[in-house]
């Protein structure tokens, strides 16, 4: 079984909401079953030929019971499908991509529908006091996006103060990381108006009746170096990390189904890709920000490619310095990474991040008709995951 093949033979995401946007309205599960009805019909497979469903998400409270199964019915899988729901912080995501590959590996599925979701925006307030009683006195207010989200839950440090470090530790200049962030925003600008992102986008239905989202939200095209710089320091006086230059809050989802080799040819599938290889890895949590660094390094020996032959690389844009510092230790060519700007410009729905990388990564090689692709992010806590996947 160890030399199964997986392939992807459908991936879509929904437009990119921004923080109490266009999808705010919407629960992750409900974007998400949006997009899982559309790449069952791209892929044109049927509902009962479905055998798991594996969905990402960071930010649980209050989304309901298994927001996987939430998904499956709500994009009409038979009551007989099993889901399990996910959580890998920024990496969920691709997470499930890769146990959907382990699982068609072992033999134990042949088609499999992975993905993630999220709703940063119906991230609920938490008042723990109250389940015991508030006898007496104020009570707090705990904020669930920040508490599961964004803050580093071994020190109590919010991600852009470990960003502010990795900019002094790694001598990453302000002028670096509004420069990267410009040409991110730019070049999703640019992949909107060309009409690169309609294929792997699905509209969506936020009230009937009414016209969908389908546009990114996030998408800034006049932005510039001169304008970010006029920002100030979110975290700290004197600092370098703005709102600018750090991937938005978002609400969003992605799906992919991906498909043994025996699956492809029994029910005439068309991939999009070959699941070449993949890795997870860890560094010390306040190192989050160059954790893609060994990750890239053991991906890249465990499948056998040099960095240079990599054509395209899709590493998601936590913040301007991550990109930044792990580019100059990899010596990345940054005219093959993350061509349609990432989420700087479009923005970072935790869970479905890594689903929607991928997903821009394999219509951006399908685009530029190269062959090979490497796809990863940092995650919360200090790991890393990472997948070579290869056109077909």
């Amino acid at each position: 079984m160890a030399g199964r093949h997986s392939y992807i033979v459908a991936a879509r995401r929904s437009p990119i909401g921004r923080f109490l946007g266009g999808l705010s309205k919407l629960t992750a599960p409900q974007i998400g079953a949006q997009v899982a009805r559309a790449v069952l019909a791209d892929a044109q497979v049927q509902p009962g030929v479905i055998d798991e469903v594996l969905v990402g998400l960071v930010l649980h409270a209050g989304v309901g019971q298994n927001p996987a199964r939430q998904v499956a019915l709500g994009a009409g899988l038979p009551n007989t499908i099993s889901a399990c729901t996910i959580d890998k912080v920024c990496g969920s995501g691709l997470q499930t991509v890769m146990l959907a590959d382990h699982m068609i590996r072992a033999g134990d599925a042949d088609v499999i529908l992975a993905g993630g979701i999220e709703s940063m925006s119906q991230a609920p307030f938490l008042a723990r006091e109250m389940r015991g009683g508030q006898k007496f006195g104020n009570t707090t207010l705990v904020d669930s996006l920040e508490f599961d989200g964004l803050i580093n839950i071994y020190d109590g440090d919010v991600m852009g103060m470990i960003a502010e470090e990795t900019a002094e530790r790694k001598n990453v200049s302000r002028r670096e990381q509004d420069e990267f962030a410009a040409r991110s925003h730019q070049r999703a600008a640019r992949a909107e108006t060309e009409g690169w992102f309609a294929a792997e986008r699905v509209p969506i239905e936020v009230r009937p009746g009414k016209a969908p989202l389908d546009r990114d939200e996030g998408i800034r095209p006049d932005t510039t170096v001169e304008a970010l710089a006029a920002l100030r320091p979110a975290f700290k006086s004197g600092g370098t990390i703005t709102a600018g230059n750090a991937s938005q809050l978002s609400d969003g989802a992605a799906m992919a189904i991906v498909a043994s080799e025996e699956a492809v040819r029994r029910y005439n599938l068309r991939p999009l890709g070959r699941i070449v290889g993949h890795v997870t890895s860890g560094v010390d949590p306040r190192e989050i920000f160059l954790a893609p660094i060994p990750a890239v390094q053991r991906l890249c020996e465990k499948v056998g490619w040099t960095r240079g032959q990599v054509d395209l690389w899709e590493i998601n844009e936590a913040f301007a310095v991550e990109m930044v510092a792990v580019s100059k230790a990899l010596e990345l060519d940054a005219e093959k990474l993350n061509v349609h700007g990432g989420a700087i410009a479009l923005g970072h729905p935790l869970g479905a991040s890594g689903t929607r990388c991928l997903t821009t990564l394999l219509y951006a090689m399908k685009r530029l008709k190269v062959k090979r692709g490497v796809v990863g992010m940092c995650l919360g806590g200090g790991n890393a995951v990472m997948m070579a996947v290869e056109a077909v």
